[in-house]
Parts: structure tokens; sequence; C-alpha cells
């Protein structure tokens, strides 16, 4: 995941995603997006929890209470601007924070319009379980975590300790902060973020100590306290200088407010369906709530809506 000159989200994912070029991800765009006539609704949905839950909440309140059909379209994030502009998909639900694409798209091209804040504050950083904090409250600050680099080694990192990231398709700045602050880690993908969760949940279950890359919002939070490492503080110079290279990155992650956004067409023309996710506003609390519903509870995404929907007319009948 995710964001600015991060990730993460993070991606939370979260928290940009790299790897497949833009067109080849642009080509899953779905048939019915943008189609003349067609009462119908694209979105791209990205692979980490939070933003398949605001994704499965929109879907199932279009379908079911503005009669719209609705089809989604994973599409990794730098891809998914690419998409959106051309109109393969209508809106991006959650955004960590893109500056060279909203340049490109919103000022410049203007095929891309802003949808607004998602309701929702995302941060990125590194995390070690709340047990482990409590018998060593130093390993939170940075400046101390080589002392327990030992404690935290596993098979996969090569007698270092153990910097447990996602799917590697995540771009963090992990590896460089790892080496700009000399820390005796090594970075070790898990895979996923479902795999990264079930590692946490082993190591946690076992009492093991561990450091991650982690993000919130996340559900895991409410079954794994976490207490965050503080990192070298976040600043606009070190976030400028990342933007242009970001191997030069020796800072903390920055906190960014997830916006939403439309294809600039779809928001003029897209009526009730663009209003309605211009206005879909929610909080930390509400995404958990059905990010865990799908996770944990492993509920198909559309009961895990419907379910979130029945509890809380008071939120989401105001976005109608």
């Amino acid at each position: 995941m995710r964001g600015k000159w991060i990730a993460g989200a993070a991606a939370l994912g979260l928290l940009t995603l790299t790897g497949c070029g833009a067109a080849d991800m642009t080509k899953q765009g779905s048939p019915y997006a943008n189609a003349a006539g067609t009462k119908s609704v694209t979105l791209s949905v990205q692979s980490w929890v939070g933003a398949r839950a605001n994704t499965a909440v929109a879907q199932y309140l279009l379908e079911h209470e503005l009669g719209y059909r609705v089809d989604t379209v994973q599409v990794d994030e730098v891809p998914a601007w690419d998409a959106l502009s051309q109109g393969r998909v209508d809106a991006i639900m959650e955004d960590w924070g893109h500056p060279e694409q909203e340049k490109r798209y919103v000022s410049d091209k203007k095929t891309v319009a802003d949808g607004g804040d998602l309701g929702v504050t995302g941060h990125i950083g590194w995390w070690v379980p709340k047990y482990f904090a409590d018998a060593h409250p130093d390993v939170t600050d940075w400046r101390n975590l080589n002392k327990y680099a030992s404690q935290l080694k596993t098979p996969e990192s090569r007698g270092k300790g153990q910097l447990l990231d996602g799917s590697p398709s995540y771009v963090t700045h992990d590896k460089a902060l790892v080496n700009n602050l000399k820390l005796d880690y090594q970075v070790v993908f898990a895979g996923s973020e479902a795999a990264q969760i079930t590692q946490i949940k082993q190591f946690a279950k076992d009492r093991k100590p561990f450091l991650t890359y982690w993000y919130e919002p996340q559900w895991l939070f409410n079954e794994v306290p976490m207490v965050e490492v503080k990192l070298p503080p976040y600043s606009d110079a070190c976030g400028t200088k990342g933007e242009s290279d970001p191997d030069s990155v020796d800072c903390a992650y920055p906190t960014t407010p997830l916006k939403k956004f439309l294809n600039a067409d779809f928001a003029r023309k897209g009526g009730d369906a663009a209003r309605f996710l211009k206005n879909f506003r929610w909080t930390k609390r509400d995404q958990n709530e059905v990010a865990q519903l799908m996770a944990e509870d492993k509920l198909p995404a559309d009961k895990a809506a419907a379910k979130w929907v029945k509890a809380h007319p008071e939120v989401w009948k105001k976005w109608l």
C-alpha cells in the first residue's frame, strides 16, 4: 500500500503499487464502465480489506437502494488512476495520496475529479505487539531496535532482525529506512495482507516478539494489540526528498486523510450514483466493522455489507 511518497494502506495499506504496466492493468476495466445509456457503475477495488469494505457497502447500497448495476475491478493503485482517467472505472473509493497522478489527471488533464474525503485517516508505521512493548518499553524508539534484533530474527531474515512486510507489490520505504537508519534488520515479505495477518496472529498466539509494517485503519488491532515504534518524525522536506529519490527516505510515514476520486465525466453525468459516492463518508470504526466481518468472520462481501447496512441506517441514509 499506498500513498503520497510512501506505500501503506496502507495500505492501508494501507499504506503506490507497481508491477504490471498501466496498459496491461487497465485492460481489467469493466465493459460496463462509462457505458452510455446504462444505469451502471464500475468501482475500482484494492487488495487490502479496508478498501474492499468501502466498496462492498457502496456496491450494496447502489444496487439495493438506488437500483444500479455495479461491477468491481481489482486494479493496482497507480494503474487504477489510468483506468479512472480513461473511464474504464468510475470511482476509486480509497486513495492514500498519489500527488503525481493527482496533478496529472485532476489538475492538468481534468479527466479525474476529487470525490471528497472518505472520513478515515490512514497511517502507516512499524509496530510491535503490546506484550513485547510492555516487557521492553524502550523498543518503541527506533534507536533501540538494534538492541532487540537478535530476539526478532527468523529463519527468513538471514541472521538479522525481521521486519515483516505484506505484499511485495506494496511500494514501501522500509528497505530505505533500514539502510539509512543503519538497522540490523531484513525486510521479509509475507506475500499479501492476508498472509501477513496469518503470521501476526501466529506470533501473537505463541507470544513471540515481532516487528511489522502495518497501518491504520485495520481491524486486526482489535485482536492483536500493537504499539507503534517511533521513527524519526515525518517532515515535508523528507517527503519532498523521498518523492524524487525513494532510497533517501529516513523519516516516518505521513498521516494521510483518505480520499475518493471519480472519473470527471462520471462526476458530472453520473446522477444519483455520483452524488451518492461523493456523499459516502464513514469512520474508521465503521470500516473496521465491515472489514472484520469479511476477513475474520469470512462473510462474503455482500453479506458483510448487508449486516452493516441493517445496523447503521443513521449513517448511510445521509449519503442517498
